[in-house]
């Protein structure tokens, strides 16, 4: 199957996405700095929703606002689009904390900090009834992994036992997505089999850049900025179980041991 995509967005989640369909013979039409579509020019942009057979957008809410700027400015566009598939990035943030317990898609969402992000998530559910909404954890792949913050001496372990975090490699997003365009519409998690601790991730990617790991630190020793404070006061294991079941999807990388010796240079 082929097609031609408009996508808000394209950032590297989007972008590689774009890659993989280029490479199978669609059209890629996007606004962003690498995109083809100016995003304030909307007769480009409508343009460009009316004639795509498939539309992602992987916009976060604006910082100042807290509004999705996608459905503030082409929302009435986009729910009477043409467009056989619609698909949306969001974030397993939107679930909050869990104390490390397993959450699926069925939990409530808005508890943490992600509020604005909730309340998109929420809003793309509601422009139309065949939506797909993506939630991610942590994404790496190629070049932006824990082996680039090691190598850079910008990663950290901290001393927070039981702390639970899970995460995507890129590529697994890009074919989730892709299963996507002829499953079910509705909220899917798209995330490894294992979820584990930060500081396990880290100790992986140092042994194979060959490199001793970073001392375990507090919270306060380790330096982090407000950003990262809120990350790590968050815990959670993300299910997958529905787009396994749904989507026929299965992530090619099930834990952060294949996703990392994948992001090694010449892999």
């Amino acid at each position: 199957m082929t097609g031609q995509i408009f996508i808000f967005g394209l950032g590297y989640s989007a972008g590689r996405l774009a890659d993989r369909l280029r490479a199978e013979g669609w059209t890629i039409a996007a606004t962003g700095s690498a995109g083809t579509v100016d995003f304030a020019d909307g007769d480009a942009v409508r343009a460009a929703i009316g004639s795509a057979t498939h539309i992602l957008s992987s916009v976060p809410p604006d910082a100042a606002t807290g509004d999705d700027p996608v459905l503030v400015r082409y929302g009435a566009a986009l729910a009477t689009a043409p467009a056989r598939w619609i698909g949306y990035l969001s974030s397993t943030g939107v679930y909050g904390d869990t104390g490390g317990a397993w959450v699926d898609e069925s939990a409530a969402i808005g508890r943490g900090r992600r509020l604005a992000r909730a309340a998109a998530d929420r809003a793309w559910q509601a422009l139309r009834a065949d939506v797909s909404v993506f939630r991610l954890p942590g994404i790496y792949g190629p070049g932006r992994s824990a082996l680039d913050r090691v190598k850079a001496g910008r990663s950290h372990r901290v001393d927070l036992p039981g702390q639970i975090f899970s995460r995507v490699h890129v590529d697994d997003i890009v074919s989730g997505v892709i299963a996507g365009f002829d499953g079910p519409p509705g909220v899917y998690n798209l995330a490894d089999d294992l979820p584990c601790h930060q500081n396990r991730v880290i100790e992986a990617a140092s042994v194979l850049l060959g490199m001793d790991p970073p001392p375990i630190l507090s919270m306060d020793d380790a330096g982090l900025n407000p950003q990262a404070r809120l990350f790590y006061a968050e815990n959670r294991r993300i299910a997958n179980g529905k787009a396994k079941r749904l989507l026929g999807w299965h992530p090619l990388y099930v834990d952060y041991r294949e996703g990392l010796r994948a992001c090694l240079p010449g892999d």
